[in-house]
């Protein structure tokens, strides 16, 4: 067939049949699948705009010290825990056995430790002092001095076991020193005056001071005034509980 055969002059010709044209083999980068991580593009530097700053985090300032102040709360005081003497509530119709500092016709034994002599001896002039107020006449007190702290038990117990005295005041003075000295002589003291007043029935009071310094101890020379007042307000709370038991 010629080239004109069977068509019409101004018609398009028919496609040129497509030959088989070799295509180039793909790349290595071009058979990796697209999963995998692709080369990132750098952008252009951009000349005509500034870097962009970082916008700056305002910082809190500080608080002046009297916006601080306003700001926390005071703590309360906080008061040391001691020995203080208090009124207690007994409902009324409830018998009640309290005793008085009085001295009135008692006999007060006194034994007092040599050991840290500057100590005793002030607390031994405390403890005078607060009898002759309380009124016990100085020819009624009887003062038993002993070598140390150790000794202050046996010797509330040899003045109690007379049975002349109506109470006894131990007094003396032991500092804690850097050995253990100070546990065995405060601890078995303490122990054994209570066990004189329990064996005897004889109020002992405790005017021992177990201190850690010497300059607490001289803070507290006035126990033996507060000891000798013990001995009398129990001495005479005894002797309520004997007449009441010899009454019923």
């Amino acid at each position: 067939m010629s080239a004109t055969e069977g068509f019409w002059p101004g018609e398009a010709s028919p496609p040129a049949e497509e030959e088989d044209v070799p295509q180039p083999e793909a790349t290595a980068a071009e058979q990796e699948p697209l999963a995998w991580p692709q080369p990132r593009e750098e952008e252009p530097e951009r000349k005509d705009e500034p870097p962009v700053e970082q916008a700056s985090v305002a910082q809190p300032e500080p608080e002046t010290e009297a916006e601080a102040e306003e700001g926390v709360d005071e703590e309360p005081e906080i008061v040391p825990i001691g020995h203080v003497p208090g009124e207690l509530d007994v409902p009324d119709g409830v018998a009640v056995l309290e005793g008085s500092p009085s001295g009135a016709d008692r006999t007060v034994g006194i034994v007092v430790s040599r050991f840290n002599g500057e100590i005793s001896n002030q607390l031994l002039e405390s403890a005078l002092g607060a009898l002759a107020a309380a009124g016990v006449a100085e020819e009624r007190i009887t003062v038993m001095p002993v070598p140390g702290a150790f000794e202050l038990p046996i010797g509330a117990m040899a003045l109690a076991k007379t049975r002349r005295y109506s109470c006894v005041i131990a007094l003396g003075c032991v500092v804690r020193g850097e050995t253990a000295h100070f546990e065995y002589v405060a601890g078995e003291a303490a122990s054994g005056l209570q066990l004189a007043g329990l064996e005897t029935g004889v109020p002992v009071a405790f005017g021992l001071l177990t201190v850690d310094t010497a300059e607490q101890a001289e803070a507290r020379v006035d126990k033996g005034a507060d000891a000798a007042r013990a001995a009398l307000e129990m001495a005479d709370l005894f002797s309520q509980v004997r007449k009441q038991a010899r009454a019923g």
